[in-house]
């Protein structure tokens, strides 16, 4: 076949919406006969269909009767780093810490701190964006590395270009902590696996107890009481964060992420801007304080 041979494993993945067809899973089963089909009629013979690790993976988009087939050249969900190995309750997804991390336009003129660091994903995506590490670093396989026009060569030129560009952390630039050790230890594994990650400095404390931290970006996802049912205890840590920034962190910028906006009341400062931002499902918003 010009896609594919039978000896390449498959999967589908499906959504349907405002359809005849209403049921995503019988809408993939349709189209994986189909496929199946052909390579017996042509060959004898059918390619297996793989779940876990598939060698190809077909995307079925059902909207309003209309099918849209696509064939995935990623090979899986390019919001997946990689480097989470560890991870804590109710973690932030690598993607919207990016999207947070670009939202600062943090350029590594000032030390970035997150004093609730959890297992780190907000550090690792500072590291990456100083450092210039590609999003997919540290994958290995791709949908399109089984595509039959892909081209080995290539595909090692372009990746070595991008990885040249990485540089160095300099020292002190990118600093986290949080009160929780497992946290701590979450955190220093997964920024260990990047480039330079193990020259970020992460301790164990509350940020009650933190130094005064001056001239800084602070950025952090403060707990939100949704995912841990402690609503109550996630607005008094909020009023406690916000009198830790207005006192102690004097010329630095604080972007917060709150995965309930009702937060944003609790802090007791002013944003200067506030943007709404999702989290697996959860209508959270982004929060910018300048502290004087």
């Amino acid at each position: 076949m010009e896609l594919f041979d039978r000896e390449q494993t498959f999967v589908i993945t499906a959504t349907v919406s405002d359809s005849k067809i209403t049921h995503s899973q019988y809408a993939s089963l349709c189209l994986k006969d189909a496929i199946v089909d052909q390579f017996q009629e042509k060959f004898g013979a059918r390619p297996n269909v793989d779940k876990r690790n598939p060698d190809l993976i077909f995307n079925l988009h059902i909207h309003k009767n209309t099918a849209v087939i696509s064939l995935d050249a990623s090979g899986g969900s390019l919001h997946r780093r990689g480097y989470r190995q560890e991870s804590v309750e109710a973690p932030i997804q690598e993607s919207l810490a990016a999207s947070i991390i670009d939202l600062t336009q943090w350029d590594g003129e000032r030390t970035l701190i997150d004093p609730m660091c959890g297992s780190g994903t907000l550090l690792c995506e500072g590291l990456m964006r100083y450092c210039r590490i590609p999003a997919a670093y540290l994958w290995e396989n791709f949908g399109f590395m089984y595509f039959p026009d892909f081209a080995p060569e290539i595909w090692q030129q372009v990746k070595a270009e991008a990885d040249a560009q990485i540089r160095a952390l300099p020292e002190g630039l990118i600093m986290g902590s949080d009160a929780a050790k497992l946290a701590v230890k979450a955190a220093r594994i997964n920024l260990g696996q990047l480039p330079y990650g193990k020259e970020v400095v992460v301790r164990t404390s509350r940020f009650q107890e933190l130094e005064p931290i001056s001239n800084a970006v602070i950025v952090s996802n403060p707990p939100y009481g949704v995912r841990l049912g402690a609503q109550a205890e996630a607005a008094a840590l909020v009023g406690e964060l916000g009198s830790f920034l207005k006192h102690k962190c004097t010329g630095s910028t604080a972007y917060l992420y709150f995965g309930d906006r009702e937060l944003v009341k609790k802090i007791g400062l002013k944003p200067a801007w506030k943007k709404p931002l999702s989290n697996g499902g959860l209508d959270g918003v982004l929060a910018k304080y300048e502290m004087y």
